[in-house]
């Protein structure tokens, strides 16, 4: 991981030190693991499960980000930051960000531009993110 790199997003106040607390770190984990079960329920709409997916990745990488001892302010900078919380490689983080884009128009303009394949790719990455997630917890 690059703590570096978080310092200096701290320096410049993309995010904000603040010291662990394991009972965080849990909570968001669980938060993000049962979004991610619901994300999987084929049973529910669409929109729902993208709403699930995108909410669950959020929370895991907040828990990430709380594991190292920040806290992020906006949703975007939570994305942002993954390379260096959980070594998630680029082409996986931006995918979150296009789906936070996503989100974004559906949440204030009511239109939702999203595929099945887009929320399948975020359920992977957020099993992956959840896997790493936990790796960080032993650690």
């Amino acid at each position: 991981m690059t703590l570096e790199r978080l310092e200096n997003l701290a320096k410049i106040g993309q995010i904000k030190a603040e010291a662990f607390a394991q009972a965080d770190f849990e909570k968001l984990l669980a938060s993000g693991k049962a979004r991610l079960a619901d994300a999987l329920n084929q049973d529910l709409s669409f929109e729902s499960r993208f709403d699930l997916a995108y909410n669950a990745s959020h929370a895991i990488g907040l828990a990430a980000l709380r594991r190292h001892g920040y806290r992020a302010e906006n949703r975007y900078t939570v994305f942002q930051t993954l390379a260096h919380t959980l070594g998630l490689p680029a082409e996986k983080w931006r995918v979150l960000d296009q789906a936070h884009r996503m989100r974004n128009v559906a949440e204030y303009d009511g239109e939702l531009d999203a595929t099945e394949a887009l929320v399948a790719s975020m359920i992977g990455i957020a099993q992956e993110m959840v896997r790493r997630c936990e790796a960080l917890g032993k650690a």
